[in-house]
């Protein structure tokens, strides 16, 4: 009697730890999943590849930047981007959008009508002769200086891209712009082919007038600006960049030099 009575509470012990080894199990699943459920969220929150989407307030959108007419009164016709440089204070752009430095300002970071960074005034210009003297699709591609704006110069406001030219043909490329008729940027990236030896193509939708001067961003790094062949392509869902070679590179150390 005794013996019954002690082994059954024994048995119930065993199945209630049993119980507790099970629950246990299935909390551990459960987080698991719901772990695994976060992770694939995230990764789905890149656009799969060639795709347009409305680009993130992030580090990289911050310095990149819609070019302005006059003042934001002007509207923004072209796209530009913070690279880093000695003097901390150079833009880079497409060639054929600086055709009046003079009046153009820089807004960084440019979102819904407003400047968060502030609207930075062109102070010098940074050209290939075979883009001024003959306007070569080639050549496309300039740098500009920015004057300090409340002291401050634009690099330590809102970081620069490091300049990484002579990417392989096939380079995974991302790009940042500005539409002409759109208040926020755009992002799309893909993988890229030489449409010739100077030229890099990209398919990427809705990148239309006002994207001119985009980066093209390798890992993080300028490998190119939305511009040369067609002025950067005559339809949005196929853009071009000029292949950042020795010119550009020697236009990128004078406009550092010089900043």
């Amino acid at each position: 009697m005794i013996q019954r009575l002690v082994s059954r509470p024994d048995r119930r012990s065993r199945a209630r730890a049993r119980g507790r080894r099970a629950a246990r199990i299935l909390l551990a699943l459960a987080t698991m999943t719901a772990l695994l459920s976060v992770d694939a969220s995230d990764a789905s929150a890149e656009p799969p590849l060639g795709v347009t989407v409305t680009a993130a307030a992030d580090g990289t959108a911050v310095r990149v930047g819609a070019l302005f007419a006059g003042g934001l009164d002007g509207g923004h016709f072209c796209t530009a981007s913070v690279v880093r440089s000695r003097g901390r204070d150079v833009i880079v752009t497409a060639a054929h959008c600086l055709g009046s430095p003079d009046t153009t300002f820089f807004a960084p970071g440019y979102r819904d009508g407003r400047a968060p960074y502030g609207l930075w005034k062109l102070t010098g210009v940074y050209a290939a002769p075979g883009w001024t003297d003959g306007e070569d699709p080639d050549e496309d591609i300039a740098f500009a200086t920015v004057a300090p704006l409340d002291g401050r110069r634009i690099e330590d406001v809102v970081g620069g891209f490091p300049v990484a030219p002579r990417q392989p043909a096939d380079a995974r490329v991302s790009v940042v712009g500005y539409p002409s008729r759109a208040d926020s940027p755009l992002y799309c990236a893909n993988a890229t082919t030489l449409f010739s030896g100077t030229q890099r193509r990209i398919e990427c939708p809705d990148l239309s007038g006002g994207t001119s001067g985009s980066p093209w961003l390798v890992d993080g790094a300028l490998a190119g600006v939305l511009g040369g062949h067609e002025g950067g392509g005559t339809v949005p869902e196929v853009s071009y960049s000029a292949v950042m070679g020795d010119r550009a590179v020697e236009l990128y150390r004078e406009a550092s030099a010089g900043g």
